[in-house]
């Protein structure tokens, strides 16, 4: 049997050192290496080693009571949040660390519910309970306040309290328990069944430093997370979990295994081409040991595969992973003259096959190479990967909000390109969507009216890629675009003439439409002297922000509040300094909102939508062998069907 495990936390709650205590009680590791001392085994690149934070997702492998665990570390902190959220798709358990001390802090929430949104089961460790201040049942309150009430203490084992608390939650435990009295292998079973479901969370607690309570923790973690329900004997099925480069710049993929056998020369199929598997690999830390096959459930590397990101289905595996954790800032990198750009480009295309939140493009009226990112330390890191890997000085231009456009009610958009032995008509229902639902397509056009190569095409343009908006150019967002209908010439139609009748129907609909603007703004937890609240609270307001009922606690008083990036990313300085570092303060990334100052960020990007080279609203029709130019107001009456 083989399940993969993954450890998340908040930055600093001990999930590192947790982990160095598990692998060397379970002999993957000889010795227990140590944040601070720039020696833990899963920390193992420079930059981590430098900085003492985790930065990439890497694992380990071993072996206990029949079942061969890959345990994934994944980093805490929130400018590296989406390698952990890519990380999770392919775990079968979870261990969510909580510092007893510090309790649930915002990037905890943010990591319990990618847990749910996934239905990962998930066990907790309460840790640093040796820590001064620290208070285990202050933390389990608090886990059952802001997590789930359904979080159960294990570190007793199955005492009355816990049957009786287990009983309360499965109706035929209480059935049973009334009428022949406690079973524990039954409760165990049950137990292993509602811990899979989510309807409870089982924990433990003690200090990873000190090694209390770790292995304790863990024989509860393996009694109770059940095997891989996946098919064996069925075909071919896996999810890419992570693209890297080895120092050749080969590309190595990580599949976990979701259904039958894959064997060295074996061809896999993505994007319709075969690509041959020439090599499987098992990694632990940063070594690997060569296999000839791999079986359902677990997590390898192949070597061959190319044109597949992480998260994308392969084989009979079916749903490509949408990914919630997007980044807030665009930044411009800046090189020197001894490297050509394109060479530059190549370099950046590689670091986005590994993390696609990077986002990476060439602007080409900027003459720019562009990224996206969560956060300022992400950035340093961007540098030092750079420097270590492509032997290149980079730095990075001040970096900018990443806005986004969206409209508030429903619109018809219209699209003719007709230049002379060309042609195609697209029509299209655009809608406001779910915040934080991207760009969604359907067709409700009868194949009658147009084939389905040609509807499908329409899907992937208007999907493929990211669209601009008209205010400020920055990408559309949560659309639900329909095609209604579409008609092509059984002659002269080609590929690229939907591609132009799809824009300019998207673009005519959003120059009809009311756009609005949207900011990435941050979910903000705070811990401060209650002498201070006031502070706290006119600094929010100064930012444009909102905040609940402050909730006082003798001297300390807890605020939460939801404040634009653009004023408040510079805060947590600002608030140490205020504070003398003695404050909390959590900042977590809660998607989108309206923009609180729309005219002027419109103003200061001074976008001009008429002159964009990529986008025009008009249509195109032809008229005594030439083609015309239809304005977009205009375009709707000329259309050939209505």
């Amino acid at each position: 049997m083989y399940k993969t495990i993954g450890i998340l936390a908040h930055v600093d709650a001990g999930k590192t050192t947790f982990s160095e205590q598990l692998l060397f009680h379970m002999k993957a590791i000889r010795t227990r290496g140590r944040v601070d001392h720039k020696d833990a085994f899963l920390d193992g690149h420079g930059i981590e080693k430098n900085r003492g934070i985790t930065v990439f997702a890497d694992q380990a492998v071993f072996r206990h009571n029949g079942t061969e665990y890959t345990l994934i570390d994944t980093p805490g902190h929130i400018d590296f949040s989406p390698e952990m959220e890519r990380a999770i798709r392919v775990m079968d358990a979870a261990i969510l660390v909580v510092s007893a001390a510090d309790g649930v802090e915002g990037h905890t929430e943010t990591v319990w519910d990618l847990l749910r949104k996934n239905r990962v089961p998930t066990f907790i460790f309460i840790n640093k309970t040796d820590r001064e201040g620290a208070d285990r049942e202050a933390a389990l309150r608090e886990i059952r306040k802001s997590l789930s009430e359904d979080a159960v203490l294990l570190d007793d084992g199955l005492t009355p309290d816990v049957i009786e608390w287990m009983a309360e939650r499965d109706e035929t435990l209480l059935e049973h328990y009334f009428e022949e009295g406690f079973d524990e292998e039954m409760w165990i079973r049950a137990m292993r069944r509602m811990t899979a479901s989510g309807r409870i969370f089982p924990a433990g607690s003690g200090s990873a430093l000190k090694d209390v309570g770790v292995t304790e923790f863990f024989t509860w973690l393996d009694r109770l997370s059940g095997g891989n329900r996946l098919d064996e004997d069925g075909p071919f099925a896996a999810r890419v979990y992570k693209i890297r480069h080895d120092e050749g710049g080969q590309r190595i993929t990580f599949l976990k295994m979701t259904g039958g056998r894959l064997s060295v020369r074996d061809e896999v199929r993505i994007a319709g081409e075969p690509r041959k598997v020439t090599q499987i690999r098992k990694y632990s830390g940063h070594k690997y040991t060569v296999q000839d096959t791999a079986n359902t459930g677990e997590l390898v590397a192949v070597m061959g595969l190319s044109g597949i990101e992480a998260g994308e289905p392969l084989g009979a595996e079916t749903g490509r992973a949408a990914f919630a954790l997007t980044p807030s800032l665009s930044a411009a990198v800046h090189f020197g003259d001894s490297i050509h750009p394109k060479d530059m480009l190549a370099h950046f295309m590689q670091l986005d096959a590994e993390d696609p939140s990077l986002s990476v493009t060439w602007e080409e009226h900027a003459r720019e190479i562009r990224v996206h990112v969560m956060g300022l330390i992400q950035l340093d890191v961007l540098k030092e990967v750079v420097s270590d890997r492509f032997r290149e000085i980079i730095t990075f231009g001040e970096p900018s909000i990443l806005y986004k456009e969206t409209v508030r009610s429903a619109v018809r958009g219209y699209g003719h390109f007709e230049p002379l032995r060309h042609y195609a008509e697209v029509h299209l229902a655009i809608s406001p969507a779910e915040c934080g639902s991207g760009i969604t397509f359907k067709s409700d056009c009868h194949p009658n009216e147009l084939a389905p190569g040609y509807q499908n095409l329409v899907g992937q343009v208007l999907t493929g890629k990211p669209h601009r908006g008209l205010l400020t150019g920055s990408p559309l967002t949560d659309l639900e675009i329909t095609l209604i209908t579409g008609r092509a010439h059984n002659e002269y139609t080609s590929g690229g003439d939907f591609r132009e009748a799809s824009l300019r129907a998207l673009r005519q609909g959003l120059e009809k439409a009311e756009t609005i603007l949207l900011e990435p703004v941050y979910d903000v937890k705070i811990k401060v002297a209650t002498e201070l609240m006031g502070r706290v609270l006119n600094d929010i307001r100064k930012a444009h922000g909102q905040f609940g009922n402050p909730d006082t606690d003798g001297e300390a008083t807890r605020i939460d509040a939801r404040v634009p990036v653009s004023t408040f990313m510079d805060y947590p300085s600002i608030f140490a300094s205020f504070t003398n570092g003695k404050g909390a303060i959590s900042l977590r990334s809660g998607g989108y909102e309206a923009c609180h100052n729309p005219e002027q960020v419109k103003a200061r990007i001074g976008y001009d939508k008429e002159a964009d080279p990529d986008y025009s609203s008009s249509s195109v029709f032809c008229a005594r062998g030439k083609g015309y130019s239809v304005p977009w107001h205009e375009a709707e009456a000329a259309m050939h069907l209505l």
